[in-house]
């Protein structure tokens, strides 16, 4: 199984096997290393995964995963 931790104002760590990540033109990477980190402020060198430019533009995001069911944020 694989988990996604929204943390707060900072990335999203994946953990789990069989991690895989597929990219706009279907190109798949199978990503042996568990745990990573998913950036989730764009600020990233290394998008789509995190380097923790987050604690350098301060950013802020600390709202829960409020759900598949929740209405669309305006």
């Amino acid at each position: 199984m694989v988990t996604i931790k929204v943390r707060r104002n900072g990335s999203f760590l994946v953990e789990g096997e069989d991690v895989r990540l597929v990219d706009w033109d279907g190109h798949e990477y199978v990503l042996g290393r568990t745990p990573f980190a998913l950036c989730r402020c764009g600020q990233s060198k290394r998008r789509p995964f995190c380097d923790a430019s987050h604690k350098l533009c301060d950013f802020k995001a600390d709202e829960a995963a409020p759900g598949p069911n929740a209405p669309p944020a305006e």
